[in-house]
């Protein structure tokens, strides 16, 4: 496959992925009450819609599927539980924007959550999605071995938890001052874990449901670390080069905050020579693949040229 039908074939997956997320998601969030839950709050429901309905790229959900689809995992449970990780994804947008973290007014082009109604409830609209998320990956339609189940949801766990997700951003805040004095920020190890993990897990988690030999588990995983890395460099780019109006939300914001970033730390020469030089890693980790990876190097590449 040529790099530019590979272009074009990621595209047309990603849109589809997209599709086909946001029509899971909608049922995920109906009003249809689930067995032993007694009641779904309109207001409760309706937030968490807003929230996770918006559309967005779903290149969470998207890796999920296409590292799942190396191993010829069924594309239903590749869905569902890359919609899991939606969930995941979903709920911290709405935390990072509250005021108490990075009190933004905008999200998507569109007012974020606690503008469009209150804190109290875009506290609680994320606390369902997270809650959602793991109803969502432990059910038996995602593999039919419980231990299988077990580790996905471990691993999700350990992604958004105090060891990736939750303890990046914690360590970020700490970066900003919000605890006293400004620490030291290794910014390589924060965005491994708040921006990163999440991008790793959506990588292993389809060589945890095809049941991947270790080699391939290990390619996997060593793609997703660039691409983590790739894509918040990226961002970091974006906040400086961006144009407001492709982001959806205001640039600049990491500098309002006194942020040390990777564009800080490198200049923006040097992050655009990282981000070359992680392409270069993914594309090798991806080598053992053949060209079952071609639509995965197809999204590095996008993670590492997007605009918005």
């Amino acid at each position: 496959m040529t790099p530019a039908t590979a272009a074009a074939d990621f595209a047309k997956r990603l849109d589809q992925t997209a599709a086909d997320t946001e029509a899971l998601l909608g049922q995920l969030l109906s009003d249809a009450l689930l067995p032993d839950e007694i009641a779904r709050p309109k207001r409760l429901m309706d937030a968490m819609r807003y929230s996770s309905l918006s559309g967005g790229k779903r290149l969470r959900p998207f890796l999920v599927v296409e590292s799942s689809a190396v191993f010829g995992v069924p594309r239903e449970a590749a869905l569902l539980a890359g919609a899991a990780l939606e969930c995941i994804h979903c709920y911290s947008l709405v935390h990072d924007d509250l005021p108490a973290m990075d009190n933004s007014d905008l999200r998507r082009g569109r007012p974020t959550l606690h503008r469009k109604t209150d804190d109290a409830t875009a506290i609680l609209a994320g606390d369902g999605l997270l809650t959602l998320a793991f109803d969502i990956i432990t059910r038996d339609e995602i593999h039919r071995d419980a231990t299988v189940r077990l580790l996905l949801t471990r691993a999700l766990a350990r992604a958004a938890g105090i060891g990736g997700m939750v303890g990046g951003q914690m360590l970020d805040l700490a970066g900003e001052g919000r605890f006293g004095d400004r620490e030291p920020v290794d910014v390589a190890r924060l965005q491994q874990m708040k921006t990163g993990a999440l991008l790793r897990f959506a990588c292993i988690a389809g060589a945890i449901l095809g049941k991947a030999p270790q080699a391939e588990y290990q390619a996997l995983d060593d793609y997703g670390r660039a691409l983590g890395e790739a894509f918040q460099i990226a961002d970091d780019l974006l906040d400086v080069e961006g144009d407001p109006a492709a982001l959806g939300k205001p640039a600049g914001a990491d500098a309002a905050l006194g942020k040390t970033t990777f564009v800080t730390q490198l200049g923006v020469a040097g992050a655009r020579k990282r981000v070359r030089d992680l392409l270069a890693n993914a594309d090798a980790a991806l080598s053992i693949f053949g060209d079952k990876g071609d639509v995965l190097r197809a999204a590095a590449r996008f993670v590492a040229e997007r605009k918005s």
